[in-house]
């Protein structure tokens, strides 16, 4: 999958700078969701909220077992990773469409989708804003943001036994093995990862929380003195 360059824009720095950091404004939530009772991800979803990186379909409700599409899929990686487009300067005002064929320039999700693409989130063009993404699919794309803009090195493992491992598409299991080394997500009590199942809003918080903890526990080394 590639990114679609846009010649239309200037980059005042690298990608990379854009994202050194992953510290989030901390929001006090106005209001709790109400619909978490039965959700085992509970405190890690508030906790999001509490932070303005999940938000709800409406101001109380979170629906945490509708299945996430790729806009919100994206939306919710483009909060968790802390992109945005502060060091990049448009000779033209950008459209969600100048990057995804298929996307609203009218949407919610518009400013989500060109921000992911400016930071080199890797996306196909013919994205499809609303279909429904499966396990194995955010999974990649979360991982592989996450490890891009967190300067977190890529572990080389030995793989761990998946019993469902051959559902999974060949590009994305790199990711998974490492999001297992992450504690970012679990196999079954049956060894597996059901990569083809859609993935639920709870499941997606869940995961985001989970990488951002790992990112606490594991901080980007500082330079030492005369290195660059």
């Amino acid at each position: 999958m590639k990114t679609k360059t846009k010649t239309k824009m200037i980059i005042l720095s690298t990608i990379t700078a854009l994202s050194l950091t992953f510290a989030v404004p901390s929001y006090a939530a106005t209001n709790p969701f109400s619909d978490l009772t039965n959700i085992a991800a509970k405190d890690k979803i508030i906790a999001l909220q509490e932070q303005g990186i999940v938000h709800g379909i409406s101001d109380d409700s979170f629906a945490p077992n509708d299945t996430i599409t790729a806009a919100q899929g994206i939306k919710l990686i483009v909060n968790a990773a802390n992109l945005n487009l502060d060091l990049v300067r448009f000779l033209v005002e950008p459209k969600a469409t100048d990057y995804f064929k298929n996307a609203d320039n009218d949407a919610w999700y518009a400013n989500a989708l060109i921000t992911a693409s400016v930071n080199g989130v890797e996306l196909p063009a013919d994205l499809d804003p609303n279909k429904k993404w499966t396990r194995e699919e955010f999974t990649h794309l979360l991982i592989s943001t996450i490890e891009t803009h967190s300067n977190l090195p890529k572990l080389k493992l030995a793989p761990i036994a998946i019993n469902d491992s051959s559902d999974i598409t060949i590009d994305y299991d790199g990711s998974i093995q490492r999001a297992l080394a992450y504690n970012v997500v679990k196999l079954d009590e049956q060894g597996n990862f059901h990569p083809k199942s859609d993935i639920t809003r709870a499941e997606a918080a869940e995961q985001i929380y989970n990488v951002l903890e790992y990112i606490k526990a594991h901080p980007t080394p500082s330079p030492q003195p005369g290195q660059e």
